[in-house]
C-alpha cells in the first residue's frame, strides 16, 4: 500500500493569526516549528506531531475548490467539561452529538475561517 499513515491537514486563512489563536488559545495545540516558506503561517502541533498547517490568504483572495467533498477535521480530544468552559468563554458556537455505538461525545465547532472541527470524547 501506498498510503502509510496521516500527517497533516492544511488550510487556507482570512486572518491566519485569528485562525491560530482558536486552535491554540480555545482548543489547546501548540505552535511548533515551521520550515522557512515563502507563505505566512505556523504549524500547529499535538504531541511531537505538526498535524495542522495555516497559511495566511492573499488579502482578497477567496477559499478555493479543491477541497471538495471534505466535510470536517476531526480530532480525539480530552476534558470535554473544560472544553465546554473554553468554547463559551470564547464565545464560540458549538454543537453535541452523542455516537449511538460506543456513546462518544462529540463536539462540533466551526473555527475562524468556517472549517468544521469535530472533537471526539470517550466515555
Amino acid at each position: 500500500m501506498a498510503v502509510a499513515g496521516f500527517q497533516h491537514v492544511n488550510t487556507r486563512s482570512a486572518d491566519v493569526e485569528r485562525t491560530k489563536a482558536f486552535y491554540v488559545d480555545v482548543l489547546g495545540f501548540r505552535v511548533g516549528d515551521r520550515p522557512p516558506f515563502a507563505s505566512r503561517g505556523y504549524w500547529l502541533y499535538l504531541g511531537d506531531q505538526p498535524v495542522l498547517h495555516l497559511v495566511q490568504r492573499a488579502p482578497g483572495e477567496t477559499h478555493h475548490d479543491g477541497s471538495g467533498n471534505v466535510d470536517h477535521i476531526a480530532f480525539r480530544a480530552v476534558d470535554i467539561e473544560g472544553t465546554r468552559a473554553a468554547l463559551r468563554a470564547a464565545g464560540v458556537a458549538f454543537r453535541e452529538a452523542v455516537v449511538p455505538r460506543d456513546q462518544t461525545i462529540q463536539i462540533f465547532v466551526h473555527d475562524p475561517d468556517g472549517v468544521q472541527v469535530e472533537l471526539n470524547f470517550a466515555r
